[in-house]
């Protein structure tokens, strides 16, 4: 089976080319691009179109390597002890499954998401080289050595926030998700609001990529803060004379909240409105 999109996430050929690409040379993909463009959504996407289920690793700044495979609770041990609880003599009992263990024992292959990475201690990619590479690693407490069942399909995503280590990135295949064209965004409009508006969906658009070009923006819009507008310009009933032939430059857009993301963008695009009217 091969990966092309699906009725409810929009893929490019060159996306589609890299997910089955990873798949084929069974190495892990790695996704890149704005906050926003669907990096995340990609691998339960993958998930659903393989007929796979997903599994989920999220990264925050404080996660270890070692919880992506396991973590032995010995605080949990050492109060069963005290309280002379049987199950003490049986050290399995602490160990708990993280879930790059789950996804290696599945009994059928899984999608496996390690999302940011990149927020995660600069040495996180490199602690799961070996377990990543040859899919086993040995639980130091019981002497198991776990290998996986079958070889999952892991995707990574990250944000750009730090530079990753080059003996990683040279495991995986790399694909940067470029910001959508114009057409592509109206296919991605089409799939969350099939029913809308073809006029609104372009005035919107014409005001989104507007946005987006202005210099000096701190944060530009993104497909998902496209979409939410979207959903306020609906709910709200905001006329289309509001959006249609309106230039960035004349007027702040109605519920602009939902497409600046703080004070410094919107002050900038005040001033420039104010600007060009009184020029």
């Amino acid at each position: 089976m091969k990966f092309n999109g699906t009725n409810n996430y929009i893929a490019t050929d060159d996306l589609s080319m890299a997910v089955n690409a990873a798949v084929t040379l069974q190495r892990p993909l790695l996704i890149k691009g704005e906050p926003g463009t669907g990096k995340t959504m990609l691998a339960q996407e993958v998930a659903d179109s393989l007929g796979k289920r997903l599994i989920n690793w999220h990264i925050k700044s404080t996660t270890k390597a070692q919880q992506g495979l396991y973590e032995y609770d010995a605080v949990s041990r050492l109060r069963d002890s005290q309280l002379g609880d049987d199950k003490v003599h049986d050290i399995g009992n602490y160990i708990k499954q993280g879930k790059i263990w789950q996804a290696f024992a599945a009994d059928e292959q899984v999608v496996l998401l390690i999302d940011e990475i990149d927020k995660a201690d600069i040495e996180f990619p490199n602690d799961l080289l070996v377990e990543l590479d040859q899919m086993e690693f040995s639980v130091y407490e019981t002497g198991q050595q776990i290998k996986a069942k079958h070889r999952p399909i892991i995707i990574i995503t990250s944000n750009n926030e730090k530079e990753l280590p080059d003996a990683f990135l040279r495991r995986c295949f790399f694909h940067y998700i470029n910001f959508p064209d114009k057409q592509t965004m109206q296919a991605i409009v089409d799939v969350h609001y099939p029913d809308i508006k073809k006029q609104l969906v372009k005035a919107a658009l014409d005001v989104f990529f507007q946005l987006r070009e202005v210099p000096g923006l701190k944060k530009k819009p993104s497909t998902s803060e496209l979409i939410d507008w979207i959903k306020l310009l609906l709910a709200d009933n905001i006329p289309l004379e509001l959006l249609q032939n309106k230039s960035i430059k004349e007027a702040i857009p109605p519920l602009y909240g939902a497409l600046l993301k703080n004070e410094q963008d919107v002050d900038l695009i005040q001033r420039l409105a104010f600007m060009m009217r009184r020029d």
